[in-house]
């Protein structure tokens, strides 16, 4: 097993494998692994259900956003001795397959809704893997997690503004906690906080 290296602020940085002793951490990156499939699966049939060409385009490349999150989470379950949940990668193949076949079948709106809901919750996940990462003193994955938690509020943000006119969105938004004013996240693109200070967001979620 490779040993830490400390930076100058003290912290950690990862040349090679370093175990940690995090369960929630650990957890949190089993989980995120997995549930990535299950997105980008649930994206193939959304992208073939809709109609408009550049909607499919644009579908299409979140779907590679979450392959490429899916290696990069992966790249850092490696570095760290982590290897993936076999549970949580059959119970989330299923529910991206179900998914994304339900999307044929749903209309139009609800993989919209549904889809900017997932992902305005994904957000959080990788600013509070940053933070028990900085916990336990590494700071190497800093970047890459600030980078994956800001690529999914762009999501988020799409698919806000591809409901924003929709009559039935305040229904959803009342039911179900997510919508034109509501979000699972505090990220705000226009106002994006550096690497540095991201840790300060979602600090509601634990």
């Amino acid at each position: 097993m490779g040993l830490p290296v400390t930076g100058r602020d003290g912290a950690y940085t990862v040349n090679e494998s370093v175990k940690i002793e995090h369960p929630k951490l650990v957890k949190l990156l089993q989980l995120a692994y997995s549930a990535e499939k299950a997105a980008a699966f649930a994206y193939i049939g959304h992208a073939g259900s809709v109609k408009n060409q550049d909607e499919k385009v644009a579908i299409k490349q979140i779907e590679m956003d979450e392959w490429q999150h899916r290696e990069a989470v992966l790249s850092i379950m490696k570095q760290h001795a982590i290897p993936p949940s076999r549970y949580f990668e059959i119970k989330y193949h299923i529910i991206g397959r179900i998914i994304s076949a339900s999307c044929y079948v749903i209309g139009w709106f609800m993989p919209y809704y549904f889809a900017g809901r997932l992902e305005s919750g994904n957000v959080c996940e990788y600013f509070i893997m940053m933070r028990y990462f900085n916990e336990i003193g590494i700071t190497a994955h800093d970047d890459v997690l600030y980078e994956m938690g800001m690529k999914e509020k762009e999501h988020e943000v799409y698919f806000q503004n591809g409901l924003h006119n929709n009559p039935l969105l305040p229904l959803f938004e009342r039911i179900f906690g997510w919508g034109n004013k509501s979000s699972f996240n505090d990220v705000d693109l226009a106002t994006k906080h550096p690497v540095e200070e991201s840790k300060e967001y979602c600090k509601h979620r634990k």
